[in-house]
């Protein structure tokens, strides 16, 4: 069984940056199309604190949600692009792809057996589980995902959702399923009790990636913050294995 509070000697330091990871893989940059920044002006402010703390490429996700956003690589691609242009524009040297985070609602299997996610890297697929309670056919469903062979699961931050626990999360990692961080929760950005679980992952290796999973300025901000956490230069050391470089 796994414990929320095992603790281990670990220290922070301010001097740490991203560039170690290299790649940003979660994030709401693309202007206009869910939560994240609205315009393109929007995605150069949060792309540039991202550059300053290190990270050499994004690759943006936004969500596809039947009930909410309805998007498709079609519009997932133009905003892209125009973001892409006003890159150009101001002379920003950044490379930015586009992937999805995928909500595990009533279209997700259909998706998949369509072959239709959007990937990022070596076909893996960024997904999200609703917060209240999982989804009762996840397990069938991302057994589908690996056993065919077509794609790489990654759970988004389970951190965050409290019908979670440790060993849930390792099972499912058993599974095959990656698990990645947001950063920020590490701070405290998402109450107490979701920082202390993300410490628990972190302490019991059950991190694959982590990310800012960045929508407006107070997460550029908290991304920062996450630099002075113990459990983040535990993460950016050599005694972890992330797979964030993977995706350059």
């Amino acid at each position: 069984m796994f414990s929320f509070f095992k603790k281990k000697s670990v220290s922070g330091s301010s001097a740490l940056n991203y560039g170690s990871i290299g790649v940003d893989m979660h994030s709401h940059i693309l202007p206009g199309i869910d939560d994240g920044a609205k315009t393109p002006q929007d995605s150069i402010v949060l792309i540039k604190k991202m550059m300053e703390l290190g990270i050499k490429k994004i690759i943006a996700t936004p969500h596809i949600m039947a009930d909410f956003y309805k998007n498709t690589p079609e519009t997932i691609n133009a905003s892209l692009e125009l973001l892409k242009a006003e890159l150009i524009k101001q002379g920003i040297d950044i490379e930015i792809q586009a992937a999805a985070e995928h909500y595990f609602d009533e279209t997700f299997e259909p998706m998949i057996n369509k072959l239709s996610l959007m990937t990022m890297g070596d076909n893996y697929v960024l997904f999200e589980y609703p917060f209240m309670s999982p989804p009762p056919n996840a397990f069938t469903v991302i057994q589908k995902m690996m056993e065919w062979g077509e794609y790489k699961p990654i759970l988004a931050h389970p951190e965050r959702y409290s019908y979670m626990s440790l060993d849930a999360i390792a099972d499912l990692r058993g599974w095959g399923c990656s698990m990645q961080l947001n950063t920020i929760a590490l701070t405290g950005y998402y109450g107490k009790t979701v920082k202390k679980k993300a410490e628990a992952m972190v302490d019991n290796y059950l991190v694959d990636f982590i990310s800012s999973d960045m929508h407006h300025p107070r997460h550029a901000k908290a991304f920062k913050e996450a630099l002075d956490s113990p459990y983040l230069a535990k993460l950016l050391s050599g005694e972890y294995i992330l797979k964030n470089k993977m995706l350059l």
